[in-house]
């Protein structure tokens, strides 16, 4: 099934926020991030990492219309069960997002919570795993760690070969978003805030590989993420003439010197559909 046929809203940026700065929740929520992820993992210290739990819940208790989504510790971390009881007890957290993802059966166990997953592949098993994790109920959502996958398999992050390797496991998830019908695949984060370039780079890349989105970490990059992903203007409306064109002409048709077959209509509607959703 096509993942556009699924209504899925696409999700152009996710931001990350740290579970212990409480301050900056609302804000986050009011930054115009598609969706915000309170961060218990990496951006928390592990002293810190019950403290955050506690500072969600009287957000989300105070602020009771508010919905975010949630990254646990990974499995194995000794707040990796508390994590999973928060998230299932507290209704503002509206999905989970599992970091180094690598174990179908522990995501199928989490998928018992009952709210959608998204799991980071960020590690070798990870995509090794990955034909039988993104089969596994309850994902909705497929992540590219880039950042720990690059240390993971000791690459050179910047150079050619690096990036090329990237692309390549980039390529996996697409590929198995694709075949089990998941919501459009986010990339990883950019993380040299100040590099706007550098951003919008990276960003269209991704949109060229056929990412829906990207994971960030501040609420500036937003825009360049937003923009950088923007379908162009001129490809939606080439779209919309090949299906006008399609319509008001029977049989056989042909646009711009160009024979208008079934492929070709499909990627018009495609664009149509996907240019729709980014701007819902």
């Amino acid at each position: 099934m096509d993942q556009i046929d699924r209504g899925t809203q696409i999700v152009r940026s996710a931001l990350f926020v740290p579970g212990d700065r409480p301050e900056r929740f609302a804000k986050a929520l009011a930054a115009g991030a598609d969706r915000v992820i309170i961060d218990f993992e990496d951006a928390v210290e592990e002293s810190a990492k019950p403290g955050a739990r506690d500072s969600l819940h009287q957000f989300l208790a105070q602020n009771p219309d508010a919905r975010v989504w949630v990254r646990i510790n990974s499995a194995g971390h000794i707040q990796y069960q508390a994590d999973v009881d928060f998230c299932r007890r507290e209704s503002g957290v509206a999905g989970i997002m599992l970091p180094k993802a690598e174990d179908p059966a522990l995501v199928m166990d989490l998928s018992d919570c009952g709210k959608p997953l998204w799991l980071i592949i960020e590690s070798a098993i990870g995509a090794a795993t990955l034909s039988l994790l993104s089969a596994t109920r309850g994902v909705e959502r497929l992540c590219f760690g880039s950042i720990d996958r690059a240390v993971d398999l000791a690459l050179e992050e910047g150079t050619q070969g690096g990036q090329s390797m990237l692309n390549t496991l980039r390529a996996g998830v697409i590929l198995h978003s694709k075949l089990n019908g998941l919501a459009p695949h986010l990339d990883g984060v950019y993380p040299a805030i100040a590099d706007v370039s550098g951003l919008a780079a990276s960003v269209k890349n991704s949109h060229g590989m056929g990412f829906g989105g990207v994971l960030c970490i501040h609420p500036s990059q937003m825009p360049v993420i937003h923009e950088n992903l923007a379908t162009a203007v001129e490809e939606v409306d080439w779209a919309r003439r090949v299906r006008e064109a399609a319509l008001n002409q029977p049989g056989a048709v042909k646009m711009d010197g160009r024979m208008i077959d079934a492929p070709v209509l499909a990627r018009a509607d495609r664009i149509i559909s996907l240019a729709s959703l980014r701007h819902a």
